[in-house]
């Protein structure tokens, strides 16, 4: 199904339904997953409607705290698209055996980050004194990922931590508590509140320096993607098309905003530094061997379970839905 480019949102919805309406799809209806709390482009097609009117059939959204959650709602059947879903948690899931696939790329954005207490003194330049001390981190995701680069980074001994499970909600509120001194969080609420009691253990500057950095996948069960390939490329060609009318004026971002229960000042803020990329992009930058869908699965394949060459991570990338 073939879905002409910038003629405008409506136009290209409308066209996508006429072709939708007339194929005959192993699927009634599509379940998709997302985050509260994170912003992007495509929750304005998904309040408007334009998933359901161009796919041809409902499109159920449900929301998660974190991309483990995804994985597990897809595995029980409950979910066929995960949306965003953090690239640490899918290769987890890969490494695991679960039958899931890359299908494309949401959201590349900076490193979350870890806060550490204020008052304690400690940052990058003496983050040795973490150890000992308590660590909220919520467990394969992308934010865990990024605690593992930057305690590397700056020759702090995890296993001389006290790591503990928390959601970034949880993970916020424990560092306001007192009750752990780091917490490593994803999400603009949580990030903001994180913010107003601690302070990044790594600044900007110095990620970019280390080469830290993160990008969420938007993922999908094997059984779907088999079953309904015309359903994955038409929710592709609608979140290609959101992102595309993306001009993050004051009316679209407080759309956003609301969908993603978020203020609008905070939903700007956390916008500011996510880059969509288009279809295009994903398939020269991403996709493909020696993409960096590949090149970061395997790195992450390595933290988490010791996939050296990647192989097995590579062969659950496919691009090939984006074209």
């Amino acid at each position: 199904m073939t879905i002409v480019r910038k003629i405008g949102a409506l136009a290209a919805a409308s066209a996508i339904f006429l072709m939708a309406s007339s194929a005959v799809y192993a699927a009634d209806k599509l379940n998709a997953a997302f985050f509260l709390e994170w912003a992007t482009p495509n929750q304005i097609a998904k309040v408007e409607k334009t998933y359901d009117k161009a796919l041809g059939v409902p499109v159920t959204w449900t929301d998660f705290k974190t991309g483990v959650a995804m994985t597990e709602a897809m595995l029980s059947g409950d979910i066929d698209i995960s949306y965003s879903q953090g690239l640490a948690p899918f290769v987890t899931a890969i490494q695991q055996g679960a039958p899931l696939k890359m299908v494309g790329i949401a959201v590349v954005y900076e490193a979350n980050d870890c806060f550490v207490k204020n008052g304690l003194g400690i940052d990058a330049s003496n983050a040795s004194e973490l150890e000992g001390k308590t660590v909220a981190v919520p467990l394969n995701t992308m934010a865990d990922y990024a605690f593992r680069r930057y305690m590397t980074t700056l020759q702090v001994d995890i296993s001389k931590l006290k790591i503990v499970d928390q959601a970034p909600a949880d993970g916020a509120q424990s560092l306001a508590d007192g009750l752990v001194q780091m917490a490593c969080i994803f999400g603009g609420s949580s990030s903001k509140a994180a913010r107003e009691v601690g302070t990044p253990i790594m600044n900007k500057q110095q990620k970019i320096r280390a080469g830290i950095g993160s990008f969420d996948v938007i993922s999908v069960t094997e059984k779907f993607a088999t079953e309904n390939p015309e359903l994955v490329r038409a929710f592709l060609e609608v979140t290609e098309e959101a992102n595309q009318a993306w001009t993050a004026s004051d009316v679209q971002v407080a759309k956003v905003a609301a969908d993603a229960g978020m203020k609008l000042d905070t939903t700007k803020a956390q916008m500011a530094d996510f880059i969509f990329p288009t279809a295009k992009e994903q398939l020269e930058q991403y996709f493909g061997k020696g993409g960096l869908a590949a090149s970061a699965a395997a790195s992450l394949g390595m933290v988490f379970s010791g996939d050296s060459d990647g192989s097995k991570i590579a062969k659950t990338i496919d691009g090939s839905f984006l074209k």
